[in-house]
């Protein structure tokens, strides 16, 4: 946003003077319009104080704006004006990029353009079926019941990507505590005992020889390990970035064991969900699947979607190239075939949506009874290790005297 100086007389014909934020000139004059400021003067700021530093993300925080669409289907269903939910809520939030973007919102609301036209202008922000269900609800009238249908999707959304969160952190966070506890270990009291050894002139058996050698290597190289592993972590980001390697490592998620099945029912929970939506809402069917290729964020699911678009438009089956695919169950397909026939596929995605959101929730619980064990036993076996191959020695020697 500009920063404007401005001069002109209030209602009560008194002189004001004062300076005003806004993205052209047009809107400062508007804006200083509806706080009954004849503007007599108006000059942009172009100094480097009055350049404004955008230090706020580029996205909303996604329960941020699961509570934004929740409370504004309340509100509009309260029969509360698009426009004044708009505000209120711009007052409400205390999220600052949702906030300054929700006064942009109401500001181009009044000036006479609809409300999904205003939000499209944030992309970032408010995502494609956001955008195509609101637009879809204006213009059949029905737009209370899409922000409240729109409103329970993003919740279940939400959910169901806390419950695969949790079920990938709470490993992942025990293992790096496991591998930082053997690194420690290695590093600090490894070579303590190293000394002893050395000075007793032991003879040390295979097991412990292996241990210091490690430790050895972490002590002296450490640095070039690091400068190893940072190299290789960005070439494979580079890697991953490529359409090549975007393909591929999607892939592996997929083949994962145990945690390829989470992320791959999450996935096809995520499709079905988002199209039944966007079906309901009278949203083409092209768009559509064009709206969930963005959403499910697996180059695997999103090639077979493309050739379900192609299928599509040379009049066949929207499930044809889903057939046999490893990606999509039989179940799935089915499901598809069975909606095309009778009529009514979102009803069926629905469905589909509902099974595979209950197959993660059990999914995710199991995961988390059965790697907690396994990881306490990989970190006392490791940890067990190292004991015994530092004890070990001790024993001989107590036992040579």
């Amino acid at each position: 946003m500009a920063v404007f100086q401005y001069s002109g007389r209030n209602r009560k014909g008194e002189k004001v003077k004062g300076t005003v934020k806004a993205d052209t000139r047009s809107k400062a004059v508007q804006k200083l319009k509806e706080k009954g400021i004849a503007v007599a003067a108006l000059e942009e700021m172009t100094g480097l104080l009055y350049r404004e530093v955008n230090i706020l993300p580029k996205k909303v925080k996604y329960k941020d704006l699961v509570i934004y669409i929740r409370q504004f289907a309340t509100l509009i269903k309260a029969g509360i004006s698009v426009v004044e939910a708009t505000k209120i809520l711009s007052e409400q939030t205390d999220n600052r990029l949702l906030k300054d973007t929700l006064v942009e919102v109401e500001e181009e609301i009044r000036s006479g353009i609809a409300y999904s036209e205003a939000a499209r202008k944030f992309p970032n922000i408010f995502p494609s079926i956001y955008i195509n269900m609101v637009k879809a609800g204006e213009v059949g009238g029905q737009l209370d019941e899409i922000l409240d249908r729109l409103a329970t999707y993003f919740e279940k959304q939400y959910e169901i990507r806390q419950k695969v969160k949790s079920a990938m952190v709470y490993p992942l966070t025990i293992l790096f505590v496991a591998i930082m506890v053997v690194f420690f270990m290695f590093i600090y009291v490894v070579p303590m005992f190293e000394e002893m050894f050395a000075s007793l002139g032991a003879n040390l058996p295979l097991i412990t020889r292996l241990m210091l050698m490690i430790s050895h290597v972490l002590t002296s190289y450490g640095w070039l390990i690091v400068l190893i592993v940072m190299a290789c972590s960005l070439l494979f980001w580079l890697w991953m970035r490529s359409p090549r390697g975007n393909y591929l490592l999607d892939y592996m998620k997929l083949k994962i064991p145990v945690f390829g099945k989470i992320i791959q029912k999450s996935a096809l929970a995520r499709m079905a969900r988002t199209l039944s939506s966007l079906f309901s809402a009278s949203v083409p069917i092209l768009d559509s699947l064009t709206i969930v290729e963005r959403i499910v964020d697996n180059q695997v699911i999103v090639n077979v979607l493309n050739k379900s678009k192609e299928s599509l438009e040379e009049g066949k089956s929207m499930a044809e190239p889903m057939i046999g695919h490893w990606a999509f169950p039989p179940f799935v397909t089915r499901m598809i075939i069975l909606g095309e026939s009778s009529g009514t596929l979102d009803f069926m995605l629905e469905k589909v949506a509902d099974f595979y959101e209950s197959e993660v929730e059990q999914a995710t619980e199991q995961v988390k009874t059965l790697i907690e064990p396994m990881l306490i036993v990989f970190l006392a076996v490791a940890v067990g290790i190292i004991i015994l191959s530092i004890y070990v020695p001790i024993f001989r020697i107590y036992q040579g005297f």
